[in-house]
This record gives C-alpha cells, sequence and structure tokens, in this order.
C-alpha cells in the first residue's frame, strides 16, 4: 500500500486499529513527517539502515503533530514505548523486520486516555492564568510564533513523572489570538492542582535569530507556580521536567491583625546577604531533616539574627532555578550543583525545593509568606537578589530551552543576528536578556510587583544590573527605560532598589549608575579601598578617609545621599571575610575549571600562612584583622552589608567561587558559630548594636566640616598607614564624640588625643588588639589618658561621656 508519506506497512499494523498507520521514508523532514497527520495517527520512520529485504521499523503516535521521540534508528533489541502514564505498544526486533504489537482492547484505551475539553476564544489579559466566569484564562505572549498549543496535565498522580499531556488545545490564530498575545478559556478543569505549559512554533530561520522547536513544551513566563522536581538535589529525579501550575482557589494569606511592615530607613539598614538553603541545610543547625534548607528552617534561626543585630537580610536568589543545570550534559563541571540559584527559570515562581518536606510550589509560596511575616514580626526586612540580566537557558552551545527562547528568541533575548555567536552575553552566563524592550520590561515590572503585593518584599537587589542599561542592540542607555520605570513606580515606591552597578560587558557603573535618586548601588570602590588599607598597601589613606565618610566623591550629587552606597568588604562571590585574612590567592581547583574561575584580583592577605594553620602569632593577627574590617564597615557612613558567617569566620579553604558546592564550602556551621560564640560572635554583634543605636553613625546626609575632624596633616604621605578622626555631636544630635583610629603599619603608633568636649572624658569602646571581652564594651571603659599606643594592625575606639 502506499501513501503520500511512503509505503504502508501493512504487516506490523492491524487492520481493526482506528487510525492509519503512515510509513515515512529516510528522506522525509520533520515537518514532512507531521504535516497532515490527525491526532492519534501513527506512523512508521523507515530507518536509513536497512536489513536484507524488508526495512526495520519502529511505529509512534502522534498527537496534535507531534511524534514520539526516538534518537536512533537502530532498533535490535525489545523497546517500550510510553504515552501519558500508560504503556501502549511494544516494538519487537527480528532480523528483518520489526512487528508492533497492538490489540483493539489497548487502541481503545489510547483514545480514552486524551480528555476533551471545551473551550472558547478567552481574553488577551492579563498574561498568564486566570480566572474568567468559572473557567480557566490562558495568555501568552509571543510575536512571532505562528502555532501556539496549550498542553495540559489533569490530575496527575506524580509531577515529577507527568508523561504526555492528558490534553493538549491547538490555538486557531484566526480566533485565539489578539495583537501578538495567544489566548484561550478552558472550561470543566480544576482550578488547582493542573501542570501546563506551551508548544510553540515559528519560522525555523535559525540566522533570523528564531530557536522554535515544538518538540518542547515549555514554562509560561508568567507561571506563578513551577512544578517538577520537588526535593532539593535528588538525582533520582535529574531529569524531570519543570511545568507551570496555578491555584485559583485558596484563600488570600493571613498576615495577622497586628502584623505591620517594618518600614526601616535606608540609613538605619545593616544587611546580612545570605543563602536560604545554606543557613540551615547543614546537619548542625539541628533543624528537623525535613525543614533544612528551608523557608521554615530560616525561620527557627531568627533568633540568631536578632542577636547578631542586623535587620534586614538579602536573600540571595530564591526564584525557581535548576540545582542540576550543570549537570545535563558531560563537562568538567557536570559534579556541581548550583547553589547559589543565579540561573532563572521563572521570574515570579518562588524556589520550589526550599519548601519544607518536598510537598510542591503551593505549599513552598505559603511557607516563603510564613518566613517573610516571621521576619518582619521580629523588625527584620526582606531583601530580595534578583537575577534579570539572564536566565538558565543558557548560549546556542550547550541550550538549555525551557520557556523565553522557545517562545521567542528575538523578543526575551539580545541577539546580533549578523554575529556568528548572535546570543550576546553581557551577563557571562552565555545570554543576556532583552530588558528594555516593552514586553520584556513589562514582565519584570509586573515580576517585581507581583513579589511586593503577594509576598511583602520589601527591597531588590539587582545582580549585574548595568546588563539591564543596555538597548535591544546591546548598547549603553544613559537612561534606561526599565531603570527609571522602577524608580518612578508608585507599587515599587516603599521598595529599596539596589544596583550591582557592573556587568560582563565591561560596563562599570560605581557612582554613576543612572538613579532618579532612587537606586543605590554596591559600592566595589569601597571594598577595594578598604581591602588595600587595612592589609596595609600604601598610599590608601586618603581613599580610606573617602570611603569611612560615605563616599562623596561617588555619592554627593542630586539629591543622593550616603545611604545610596552598599558599603562592603565581602559578599557571596569572592573570598569569605576569613579566607580575605588567610589567603593570598584562590583555591578553586573543586570547580573542575582548572582555577580560571573566580576573581584574581582580591587584594587579599594570608597574614604569614596559606590556609589553616597552628601559628599562634598568624591566628592572632588574623583575628584582630577580622576585627578591623568590621569596626570599619559599622563606623562607615553608608549601608553596610556583612556576609552570613562572618559573624564567626566561616571559611570556604579559599574558594572564591562556591556556587556549586551544597557542601560545608558554603553551609552555616553551626557548631563553629557556639566555638566563637563569646569572641569574634561577640565583637561583631556589639559593633552592630553600637552602629544602630548611636546618633552619628548611619547619617542621612553627607558629612560637613563641623561634623568630622580629621587628625591628620600630611595627606600625600605615600607611606602613611594611619589614620584617625573625630565624629561630633551638634545640637541636631546631641550624644557624645567619637574618636575612631586605624593603625596598619606593622609597628606600635602613640597617638596624642584630641580634647573631648567640655565635661566630658574618653572612654574605650574598642581596642581590637585585646582579648574578648575588653576587645568591645559598649558602655566604654575609663582611665584613657591623653595619648593612645595603638598596636600593629589594629584599631580602636573611643567614646565622650561625662
Amino acid at each position: 500500500m502506499a501513501s503520500r508519506f511512503g509505503l504502508l506497512c501493512a504487516t506490523c499494523w492491524p487492520p481493526a486499529s482506528p487510525h492509519p498507520l503512515h510509513c515515512l521514508s529516510p528522506g522525509d523532514s520533520a515537518t514532512e513527517r507531521l504535516r497532515g497527520l490527525r491526532s492519534g495517527d501513527f506512523f512508521c520512520p523507515i530507518p536509513l539502515k536497512r536489513s536484507p529485504g524488508l526495512p526495520r521499523t519502529i511505529c509512534c503516535s502522534l498527537d496534535n503533530r507531534r511524534s514520539q521521540e526516538f534518537s536512533s534508528p537502530h532498533y535490535n533489541a525489545a523497546h517500550t514505548i510510553k504515552g501519558g502514564n500508560r504503556q501502549f505498544m511494544k516494538v519487537e526486533a527480528n532480523n528483518l523486520m520489526s512487528r508492533l504489537a497492538f490489540t483493539k482492547a489497548q487502541a481503545a484505551s489510547l483514545d480514552a486516555a486524551k480528555t476533551t475539553l471545551n473551550s472558547t476564544s478567552g481574553k488577551p489579559s492579563p498574561l498568564g492564568v486566570s480566572k474568567l466566569d468559572g473557567a480557566v484564562n490562558f495568555a501568552l505572549f509571543s510575536e512571532h510564533a505562528t502555532n501556539v498549543t496549550l498542553c495540559l496535565y489533569i490530575n496527575i498522580s506524580d509531577p515529577t513523572k507527568p508523561g504526555e499531556p492528558t490534553a493538549e488545545i491547538v490555538l486557531d490564530p484566526q480566533k485565539n489570538k489578539t495583537g501578538n498575545v495567544w489566548h484561550v478559556c478552558v472550561q470543566d478543569i480544576p482550578l488547582k492542582g493542573v501542570l501546563y505549559g506551551y508548544r510553540v512554533d515559528g519560522p525555523k530561520g535559525w540566522d533570523k535569530g528564531h530557536r522554535f522547536d515544538n518538540t518542547k513544551v515549555l514554562i509560561d513566563p508568567y507561571a506563578k507556580y513551577v512544578d517538577g522536581r520537588r526535593t532539593f538535589g535528588d538525582h533520582t529525579k535529574k531529569n524531570t521536567p519543570f511545568l507551570g501550575a496555578y491555584d485559583l482557589t485558596s484563600e488570600k494569606f493571613n498576615w495577622g491583625d497586628s502584623y505591620k511592615l517594618p518600614a526601616i530607613p535606608e540609613n538605619d539598614l545593616v544587611i546580612y546577604e545570605m543563602n536560604v538553603r545554606a543557613f540551615t541545610a547543614d546537619e548542625s543547625s539541628g533543624v528537623d531533616p525535613r525543614k533544612r534548607g528551608s523557608y521554615l528552617g530560616l525561620i527557627e534561626k531568627i533568633p540568631h539574627l536578632v542577636e547578631l543585630g542586623v535587620n534586614a537580610v538579602e536573600l540571595l536568589p530564591i526564584f525557581e532555578f535548576d540545582e542540576f543545570e550543570f549537570q545535563r550534559m558531560k563537562n568538567p563541571r557536570d559534579h556541581l550543583i548550583n547553589t547559589w540559584g543565579y540561573s532563572t527559570i521563572n521570574f515570579f515562581a518562588p524556589m520550589t525545593r526550599y519548601g519544607s518536606n518536598s510537598e510542591g510550589p503551593i505549599r513552598a509560596s505559603l511557607e516563603l509568606k510564613q518566613m517573610v511575616k516571621a521576619l518582619h514580626d521580629a523588625n527584620i526586612e526582606v531583601i530580595l537578589d534578583v537575577v534579570y540580566n539572564h536566565t538558565n537557558e543558557s548560549d546556542d552551545k550547550t541550550p538549555y530551552v525551557t520557556s523565553f527562547r522557545g517562545i521567542d528568541n528575538l523578543v526575551y533575548y539580545i541577539v546580533d543576528v549578523n554575529s556568528y555567536v548572535q546570543l550576546s552575553n553581557y551577563s557571562g552566563c552565555g545570554n543576556s536578556f532583552n530588558c528594555n524592550h516593552p514586553q520584556v520590561m513589562e514582565l519584570v515590572l509586573a515580576s517585581l510587583r507581583h513579589w511586593v503585593t503577594e509576598y511583602h518584599i520589601d527591597g531588590f537587589r539587582f545582580d549585574l544590573a548595568s546588563s539591564l542599561c543596555r538597548d535591544t542592540n546591546g548598547a549603553p542607555l544613559s537612561s534606561p527605560p526599565l531603570i527609571k520605570a522602577m524608580a518612578h513606580d508608585p507599587i515599587l515606591s516603599r521598595c529599596k532598589l539596589i544596583a550591582e552597578p557592573w556587568d560582563c560587558g565591561g560596563l562599570y557603573q560605581v557612582g554613576g549608575f543612572p538613579n532618579w535618586d532612587r537606586w543605590a548601588e554596591w559600592n566595589g570602590m569601597y571594598r577595594d579601598d578598604l581591602r588595600r588599607f587595612i592589609k596595609g598597601d600604601p598610599g590608601m589613606k586618603s581613599a580610606l578617609a573617602t570611603r569611612l565618610s560615605g563616599s562623596a566623591d561617588l555619592y554627593h550629587n542630586h539629591n543622593r545621599r550616603p545611604y545610596h552606597g552598599i558599603n562592603f568588604i565581602v559578599a557571596h562571590d569572592g573570598f569569605t571575610l576569613y579566607d580575605l585574612v588567610a589567603y593570598n590567592s584562590k583555591h578553586n581547583e573543586a570547580n573542575g575549571e582548572q582555577g580560571r574561575d573566580g576573581s584574581n584580583d582580591n587584594f587579599s592577605w594570608n597574614c604569614g600562612a596559606e590556609g589553616e594553620t597552628d601559628d599562634a602569632g598568624v591566628n592572632a593577627l588574623r583575628n584582630r584583622q577580622l576585627r578591623n574590617f568590621h569596626l570599619a564597615l559599622m563606623l562607615s557612613q553608608g549601608t553596610p552589608m556583612m556576609l552570613m558567617g562572618d559573624e564567626y569566620g566561616h571559611t570556604r579553604y579559599g574558594n572564591n567561587n562556591s556556587y556549586g558546592h551544597d557542601t560545608f564550602l558554603n553551609n552555616f556551621q553551626w557548631k563553629k558559630l557556639e566555638e566563637k560564640k563569646n569572641n569574634l560572635f561577640r565583637f561583631f554583634s556589639e559593633a552592630i548594636k553600637f552602629r544602630r543605636h548611636h546618633p552619628l553613625l548611619g547619617r542621612d546626609c553627607f558629612l560637613s566640616n563641623r561634623d568630622i575632624t580629621w587628625h591628620e596633616d600630611n595627606w600625600g604621605n605615600h607611606d602613611s598607614r594611619f589614620l584617625a578622626f573625630t565624629l561630633h555631636a551638634t545640637t541636631s544630635k546631641p550624644c557624645g564624640d567619637l574618636y575612631a583610629a586605624f593603625n596598619a603599619h606593622t609597628y606600635f603608633v602613640k597617638t596624642v588625643l584630641p580634647r573631648p568636649p567640655d565635661g566630658k572624658r574618653w572612654f574605650r569602646v574598642v581596642d581590637t588588639n585585646l582579648p574578648s571581652p575588653a576587645d568591645f564594651v559598649s558602655e566604654g571603659v575609663e582611665g584613657v589618658e591623653e595619648s593612645y599606643n595603638i598596636a600593629p594592625f589594629s584599631s580602636i575606639l573611643l567614646l565622650a561621656k561625662p
């Protein structure tokens, strides 16, 4: 028998089958394989390698123009092909041909497995999933798509094994499309518990920047939940697909009658950068194993944050990401697990696997709200580290198509069709999100508003924010539409907006990030200058003075304030504070990149020995340096940020790029904290609380000459490594003056102290050369004379009191 598709192999098809079998020749293209076939049809591709006499074949089911995938044309053993959740055919190979065993009962069962649903054209707004007259409306933007199919997974018993869709609805561009939005309203499906995605097809012109592939089921960019793998790091579910989910039935979260937002002024913030999972994942946390590394686990440790004294947490990414992304294919990094999360799959969905007890996305969302509420009840704000500069979908060499690329690559990414490597890469991660395209900009704004209204988030830190300042061709913009829109958005008006003001394309904007007097910035120059002075580099005295006084050279313009500079010594990427004083060089061999990754410009000093040592002198110097750094951070004008674990001296053993280690390298070590509770932790906590309560610190305006006296008359001395100053009380800030001095010389410096205000004396609050608890006494210790002998690599703080 013959058909337009080739020979019909009647020998391998039961005559009673309700669907025809089509046999394809090896030369048929993928498009020819699918064109004209009806839902439920079966086809049989003839392989390139033929047995003598008759071809070896395999039969596949086709549903809504999609064939079952087959990776090889050679079948020399028995194979099983699954459709939905049921086995529906078996291919048995022999020396001459493959014969399909398929009974009438099996064919009838296959028909019954597909659900027929009633639908109407629906509405184009809002994008995503919404409730419409008791039914469910789906709306998807794609400017260049020519065919869109909604895939529904209804009553799936195991979301980690969704199988084939329960139903697929092909959208008619004449009825289900308005402008560039495809939409459909589906009747009689559950308002909760359904997984969904889209198959999207369009122009195949690779040279035109398109990446359509209708064999893939894609996540809705506006999905509010993402389901799939439910346990973090579960290798048995490594290849589980991710799908969108929705919940149109649950009641609004009860934030409580007495609940209120902390609303902490920016100049009063002390930020603690942390990782939700790493905070309690270690057994030493004492958290129930079902809650370790979760939102609920963090709740149990809020008392630690309160005792430390911080009033804002900056959470490493909690948007849905795939921790196994490095293990998709054989490569030098395929042993790593992404624990930092800088590889977003979806911008609306919370990380499902940060929920407790593997209960799925809706439960995880609830627990995230419980965590935010608990932090707010402790007067701690929640700032999210967000990644809008790129997505998980990688580059064209190793693509990981889960959503945007397959929906409309030309819209969602910055693409240069005239370049051999078409995807622009200002993120260093293979792609750059096209944030100033009008549609993409609206998606980003909608996402941010969702986190503020639904989860009561207090602020956002934007990873590689300079990448968001590029136009659709990648050129830098002086007035980026997205950055401006965020600055003026009424829903975001109460939020802190913090930029990481650089990207991997060479755009460095520290002090010059477009801001509209709203945006704060990570102050990378503060980090570098403080590191260099404290470790004893020459010629850094003037730079230290500038950074301690609020970096007016960067931020004293228009109506910007000192708190628009986020001061930090270390952050998640780079050395921990302890490693900064224990290693001269990075030690990243465990990352699988032969030490090529991570920064080489660390401005670190190991204090005399590389890494762990039993040398008492080296360890004593390191302890002083830890205190020197923290004291300088807390005395500086501007907003201080510290890194999780620095309060006990957490080490990553010299690894300054530990993004892929779900181990002790990143995990908070609670036993180590207990060991340091009465010395290093105590110093850190006392310094934070002193800053928060003293009126001369954390100012909302830049210092004037009446506010500060620099005890220095030789600023040009390149070899000087000593700096001292006094902050003065004023009528608007009645309190005791503060005197501080930093000695980065290798020898003692005896300094004459300034005369305290009338009726007051100097009391010693800090001397980092003294053992705990004498190193920090918040109320001060009397007996300070007219001069003070300051030890090498140490610092002091004095308070004027009656």
